[in-house]
């Protein structure tokens, strides 16, 4: 039976209890992307993965902006126990001083036990990373950086913007600044098989602390969806993305906390593959083809 760690049991083993994070949003942009919103990797909409987070743009907005947030997920938490999770866009594409700012102000809020962001490898300066090393000595910092692949050929379909070493070398200087650091890693990109998204994960894995797995499903409004209408991307199916799922867990290093098996897309901006939208469908069928499987969460 192989076991792999789950983000519920890593974060009640540090904080005590269970944590709900709170979508928020610091950044309005990436590099790759055009002054109008278009450009970028081709699967990211307009909304830059975030569609459900709270705008903090200064320090000024941050108080109200997790407020909105914890009324959102009032119904199911009674512990005051929250995770600041800047999740849209590129986070640390922004002044290191607003970065700072907005961070400080965060982590002084009513039950904010950690920080977490969302950025790229590439938008990681110098007077970035001291403002993130600070923020990891005062509360637990998590950093998520989106490899999505660690093949060449992929990267530059996608359009990523960035070379392998980039991510290397990110994931080393986070580390050494007392990050934990989470990769995301997506499966059913143009042109993959499961072993490629396994290569992925295993290398991910290898160089970080956890990993986000996600199935590549496309938006309206994206380089990928006018791809997918020209009948040059077909989505997986279910069972497609559940198989290449397993591969992926196998291949992880037993000291990888996975902090997501699936993504849960905007139902509105969904157009494929359908399936995508039931989640809890999903899960099940998650679960259960873990259990023939052999694969087990703690």
């Amino acid at each position: 039976m192989l076991k792999y760690i789950s983000a519920g049991t890593y974060f009640r083993n540090l904080f005590g209890c269970k944590v709900y994070k709170l979508a928020l949003s610091c950044s309005d942009t990436c590099p790759t992307r055009n002054p109008d919103g278009s450009g970028g990797c081709i699967f990211c909409g307009k909304e830059g993965s975030g569609e459900f987070a709270e705008t903090c743009m200064n320090a000024a907005e941050v108080s109200g902006a997790i407020s909105r947030a914890k009324k959102r997920v009032a119904a199911k938490t009674s512990d005051n126990a929250y995770i600041a999770y800047f999740q849209s866009y590129t986070s640390t594409f922004i002044p290191a001083v607003r970065l700072k700012e907005v961070l400080s102000a965060a982590a002084a809020e009513e039950g904010i036990r950690a920080i977490s962001i969302a950025t790229r490898p590439d938008c990681l300066p110098d007077d970035v990373m001291r403002v993130l090393s600070e923020t990891a000595s005062t509360l637990p910092l998590f950093v998520e950086l989106g490899l999505q692949t660690m093949h060449d050929r992929t990267a530059k379909l996608i359009k990523r913007g960035y070379d392998l070493n980039v991510y290397e070398d990110a994931a080393i200087r986070l580390k050494n600044a007392g990050a934990n650091v989470i990769t995301h890693v997506i499966l059913g990109l143009p042109g993959e098989s499961a072993e490629d998204a396994a290569q992925s994960a295993r290398y991910a894995g290898e160089l970080t602390d956890g990993i986000k797995l996600q199935l590549l499903y496309v938006l309206r409004g994206t380089e990928l969806c006018d791809m997918y209408a020209r009948g040059k991307y077909r989505p997986l199916e279910m069972h497609e993305y559940v198989q290449t799922l397993c591969e992926c867990v196998k291949a992880l290093p037993s000291k990888t906390v996975v902090h997501r098996l699936t993504g849960d897309p905007p139902k509105r901006l969904l157009v494929a593959p359908a399936w995508a939208a039931d989640k809890k469908r999903v899960l099940s069928y998650i679960n259960s083809e873990f259990e023939k499987q052999g694969i087990t969460r703690i």
